[in-house]
């Protein structure tokens, strides 16, 4: 996505949906890691990343390098406050996104039911989560980051971060292409 595609992308969304998409572009956060958070894990200016969900289960991150603290800026951090206040359970140990029945909410329903059709009004329905990873990193060198602090925000190796997730340009094509599709888009 670039940056106008990411513009409209937020403004279509209602503010739970648009706290978990930033979550995704803005700071690099998997939705595992985005479902998996709880509230004592937020502070003002960061997330501490441990536990995750993953297939319906919680358990740990995907590797060592994924347990991390990642930066919020201060724009989401007053989105997060905000969504406090509608928040289901404003425990520490509860979940920021959870269900009436105080568990974490299936990225799939929020996804099909929430983002999805929202996305579809715009015509940004080739976007999924992976390509707000990618537009995270690749926005993130465009402004000239440091590409060691963005591998560390994701969760990667150095390596990675550069190798996989960064993408020059648009790599969107044709309709049916796995760009299109948001299989190694951004």
């Amino acid at each position: 996505m670039n940056l106008e595609e990411v513009k409209r992308c937020l403004e279509v969304l209602d503010l739970r949906e648009r706290v978990i998409v930033k979550l995704a572009i803005i700071v690099g956060m998997r939705p595992g890691e985005i479902f998996g958070l709880t509230w004592e894990r937020l502070s003002e200016n960061c997330v501490e990343i441990v536990p995750r969900v993953y297939r319906g289960k919680i358990d740990t991150p995907k590797t060592n390098q994924s347990v991390r603290k990642a930066a919020l800026p201060t724009g989401l951090s007053a989105d997060i406050a905000m969504w406090r206040e509608f928040a289901v359970d404003k425990k520490p140990q509860a979940f920021v996104f959870a269900s009436e029945r105080k568990t974490p909410l299936a990225k799939e329903n929020v996804w099909r039911r929430n983002i999805l059709p929202r996305l579809s009004t715009v015509g940004l329905e080739w976007a999924n989560f992976q390509v707000m990873r990618r537009t995270h990193a690749s926005i993130m060198k465009q402004l000239g980051v440091d590409p060691k602090w963005v591998a560390d925000q994701l969760g990667h190796s150095l390596d990675v971060s550069q190798n996989i997730y960064l993408h020059s340009g648009s790599s969107r094509t044709a309709p049916g292409s796995a760009a299109s599709t948001g299989k190694g888009a951004r």
